[in-house]
């Protein structure tokens, strides 16, 4: 994965810091993780003193002020080391800050980025409700003005972050136009009166982060907390869910190297029939294509980083990008475990892990049959 030339010396200098907090404090952790359904606090504080959140946050906010791709070399090691549970730094990166930094008064940025920056504010992004899906226009949730503030009342689930979160970003109907047209985004604070957790549920992977439900009960916000401008919520969504489908798709690749690294290591120490299974033809077989395969989605995926940091990375591109790449992963994921023998079935070896893990990237993000809808729009 280094050697690439989308990626600078700082940009491999930092690669390493990631790459070290990932294996030294996240991979040894991971059991207990699980067994908790989220990381600890001090996880995120962490991060923040090792510069692996908020990336992309400028100098006066109190981030660095890098480019995407430091976003997307936390998004590479995260996956490289097996540790996607942590994929809520990703929601908090590539998804939460980059809103804030595009779209908040000054005021919020004030108030938010820097707390962002050092953990000691977690982002969530309430987007998914219940009956909706997929389908953001059907949105239910709603925001109704009342002097110089806000009121809240609604229903989110699928959050990624939810019990981890100190403020969510909530989409909601300001107005009573039909579809996109009556959606906005308010920040909302967990502490506010009225806005309560809901189940932290219970998934088949990515078990080391929470992901729950929310409830909005009269929460009243003021004012000044709607993002940008209201009515625009959603055309919003769109410019920034180009970037999260990038982001799923290099995680995607990067999950889909390490898987066969470890599926080589292991089939040139196990033996069948006398001799490494490695030396058999239809292991090696299946090894090339699973080989020419990440190769492609490497390939797809540096040149959507390209087009992305010259900003003409298209919405259309970026969801061929998630849901190739994605589809990939799985199936690169299922062969490995399937040359594992019956150790791909248990959960102390990493491909077991990634395997379940890996699943749900083709249903969040946009589920991948709506990823092909948005090409076919572009045919």
């Amino acid at each position: 994965m280094t050697g690439r030339k989308i990626f600078s010396a700082e940009h491999e200098m930092f690669r390493e810091t990631a790459r070290r907090f990932f294996e030294t404090e996240v991979v040894p952790q991971l059991d207990s993780w699980e067994e908790n359904g989220r990381p600890p606090r001090d996880f995120w504080n962490r991060a923040g003193e090792h510069g692996l959140l908020g990336p992309t946050v400028p100098e006066e906010f109190g981030g660095p002020g890098g480019d995407y791709l430091y976003s997307a070399i936390i998004d590479e090691e995260l996956a490289r080391a097996g540790a996607a549970s942590a994929a809520g730094l990703s929601v908090h990166n590539d998804i939460v800050v980059p809103y804030f930094v595009s779209f908040a008064s000054q005021e919020l940025k004030e108030k938010w980025l820097p707390k962002m920056v050092t953990g000691e504010a977690v982002g969530a992004m309430g987007m998914t409700e219940p009956d909706g899906g997929s389908d953001l226009k059907a949105v239910r949730t709603t925001a109704r003005r009342d002097g110089d503030e806000w009121v809240i009342n609604g229903r989110k689930t699928f959050i990624s972050n939810a019990a981890s979160a100190d403020i969510i970003l909530v989409a909601a109907r300001t107005n009573d136009a039909p579809g996109a047209k009556g959606l906005s985004l308010i920040v909302v604070e967990a502490s506010r009166d009225g806005y309560s957790l809901g189940r932290v549920l219970k998934k088949a992977g990515l078990k080391g982060g929470d992901t729950g439900e929310m409830f909005f009960d009269n929460v009243r916000v003021p004012a000044t907390n709607l993002l940008g401008q209201e009515g625009q919520g959603f055309a919003y969504m769109m410019e920034k869910l180009a970037t999260e489908r990038l982001g799923i798709a290099v995680m995607a690749v990067a999950h889909a190297e390490a898987a066969l690294g470890w599926t080589i290591e292991y089939v040139k120490d196990r033996k069948a029939f006398g001799k490494p299974l490695f030396e058999l033809q239809n292991t090696r077989f299946k090894l090339a294509e699973l080989k020419a395969d990440i190769t492609l989605g490497r390939l797809m995926v540096d040149n959507c980083l390209e087009l992305y940091v010259e900003n003409r990375l298209d919405i259309s591109t970026a969801a061929m990008a998630k849901f190739w790449c994605t589809d990939m992963q799985f199936r690169v994921m299922d062969e490995c475990v399937q040359l594992h023998g019956g150790y791909g079935y248990m959960w102390e070896y990493p491909i077991t892990r990634a395997w379940a893990d890996s699943r749900v990237q083709r249903v969040y993000g946009g589920a991948n049959e709506i990823m092909k809808e948005l090409v076919a729009r572009s045919l």
